[in-house]
């Protein structure tokens, strides 16, 4: 039992093996939280920055896929005071347990019980590490130990049809704790007051150390296990009784208002990405970047202020609806609902619409850009069309299934 007044020992683990193939190309160099997001972040950056104002500072990040990117980011930006006892550090698989590397998520855990044992926290965080939202983990945290249950799972609202992407929560009439959890169901039941919805998880938990190791072990011994959280450790958790549900729109988080609390976005697919960039460029943004009291660290590059030149062949330049990174060169273009990473050049006469601009891309003089992701490096030729033909994209580019051309670090784009 813990002393009175103290707080418990906390050990965060954060999730960042995963491949991310609906997201390729974006992935097909980096792992999928080494994504950059919103003109100077990376996806696994909002995971690390809730749990770090959360005040949970022993964070563990377990890596396995195509992680160097991530791992440099990591080092660059999370160095967090040792004096104080806090770190962010990467962990990679180590085949600890065996010739294998991670199978899954509640094995990438069971093959990390040395951590665990280092530390000897009382609850241990789990956070995926590719999801655009804020919480404050400490509210969750004191809801799971209110509870005495051995694990607590965060949920939120989300459309039934969406319901083949999530973990899918079914919870009692008047209490918290879980009755059934299948995983990316086909077609289940809608929420009794909201039949078109149901209870999704964020694939944010807490559990309780004891029973988290317990429960892994055994896992670990069972060959038809795909040594999975929400597949195989939290349905046998439900099936003990032992998993409560956090409701997601209970969180206050500090500098929030009514209508930017409780975003969530699981960014999985191209199309929920390229929509998430664009719920920032909103006139009254549904996420805010721009609070101060729960700040999104991320890696600064030494550049200058963003630049917005006339040009006197195509005279002065149009921004608009649009998130304007440093070191961004706008020369006489026109910009609109748009994402311009850090160190991008737009030339004169370039128009661009509903656009996401990764690091360093130039688009050349007279270029038209339409609902298009554009990754890292890339140069766009004077008067190249992408986003305007998509008969002629889907031959050369990647096309999502709403539309969305997305084209790969460091492509050769044709001209016209």
């Amino acid at each position: 039992m813990l002393g009175e007044g103290r707080r418990p020992n906390v050990m965060s683990m954060v999730l960042a093996g995963g491949e991310g193939k609906r997201l390729m190309p974006l992935t097909a160099q980096r792992a999928k939280p080494a994504v950059p997001f919103g003109g100077r972040y990376r996806l696994i950056d909002f995971a690390l920055s809730n749990l770090v104002n959360s005040g949970y500072r022993k964070i563990v990040v377990l890596t396995q896929y195509k992680s160097h990117s991530l791992d440099v980011h990591i080092s660059r930006t999370w160095s967090l005071s040792r004096e104080l006892d806090n770190y962010v550090t990467t962990v990679p698989a180590q085949m600890r347990r065996g010739p294998s590397w991670f199978t899954g998520s509640l094995d990438a855990i069971y093959q990390n019980f040395n951590l665990i044992d280092d530390e000897r926290p009382d609850h241990i965080i789990v956070f995926g590490a590719d999801h655009i939202y804020r919480i404050d983990a400490r509210q969750m945290l004191d809801a799971h130990i209110a509870s005495g249950r051995g694990a607590t799972v965060a949920g939120i609202r989300v459309p039934r049809e969406e319901s083949d992407q999530f973990g899918v929560i079914t919870i009692g009439p008047d209490s918290d704790r879980i009755l059934r959890f299948e995983e990316k169901p086909a077609d289940p039941p809608g929420l009794p007051d909201a039949p078109d919805q149901i209870l999704a998880s964020m694939g944010n938990y807490i559990f309780s150390t004891e029973m988290l190791m317990d429960m892994a072990a055994d896992d670990a011994k069972n060959e038809d296990s795909k040594h999975d959280i929400g597949g195989d450790l939290i349905p046998a958790l439900v099936a003990q009784g032992e998993a409560d549900v956090y409701d997601f729109t209970t969180n206050k988080v500090p500098g929030d208002t009514e209508r930017n609390a409780h975003y969530w976005r699981d960014v999985g697919t191209l199309d929920s990405y390229f929509e998430a960039n664009m719920d920032l460029v909103q006139p009254e943004p549904i996420f805010n970047l721009y609070n101060p009291s729960w700040p999104i660290f991320s890696y600064s590059r030494n550049l200058p202020p963003a630049k917005f030149v006339t040009d006197f062949r195509s005279g002065t330049p149009v921004v608009f609806n649009s998130m304007v990174s440093a070191g961004v060169i706008v020369s006489g273009a026109r910009v609109s609902n748009s994402v311009l990473s850090v160190g991008s050049f737009v030339h004169h006469g370039a128009d661009l619409e509903n656009v996401v601009l990764l690091d360093d891309v130039v688009v050349g003089p007279n270029a038209v850009l339409r609902n298009c992701v554009i990754d890292k490096n890339v140069v766009v030729p004077d008067g190249a069309k992408v986003g305007v033909d998509t008969e002629a994209d889907s031959e050369r580019y990647v096309i999502s299934d709403g539309g969305i051309a997305v084209i790969a670090k460091k492509s050769i784009i044709p001209g016209p």
